[in-house]
């Protein structure tokens, strides 16, 4: 080919993708999707189920029993807030546990003992901490707390 011919097609194709993209750019998802053939979006807020496509499914094989049970009840999602008398209280139970304890917990030992979820223990022990009924030793995973 000819330079003149290459740059020729070149300017073509340069001019045809910004048509493209200009076209994409001021259309909508649901426009593109539909003219793609693709399924539109579905738009869950929150709290709401996911819902099935509405595809037949292969009947499920029977899962294997599991061994061992959990040792502690998960929830999933986010903790009801606790007032500052809750709070207080679960500190007084991680100091009460702490002093019996010669060389300190770590967050997950304090967490199973008490029966705790994961998700409450940062708040009391930031605010032990704070109120410097505690002290800290270590850093991330490895930190230890105990009693002053």
């Amino acid at each position: 080919m000819t330079n003149r011919l290459r740059a020729q097609i070149d300017d073509l194709a340069s001019t045809f993708a910004a048509a493209v993209l200009t076209a994409i750019r001021a259309s909508s998802l649901q426009d593109i999707l539909a003219q793609t053939g693709g399924p539109a979006p579905v738009r869950r807020g929150p709290g709401r189920p996911r819902t099935s496509t509405g595809k037949a499914s292969a009947p499920k094989a029977p899962k294997p029993a599991k061994v061992a049970a959990p040792a502690a009840k998960k929830s999933k999602g986010r903790l009801r807030r606790r007032s500052p008398a809750q709070i207080a209280k679960a500190l007084s139970q991680v100091v009460a546990l702490l002093k019996s304890s010669k060389v300190g917990l770590r967050s997950e030992q304090i967490q199973k003992k008490l029966g705790m979820q994961p998700k409450e223990m940062p708040r009391v022990l930031k605010e032990g901490l704070v109120k410097k009924a505690l002290k800290s030793k270590g850093q991330k995973r490895s930190t230890t707390y105990s009693t002053r």
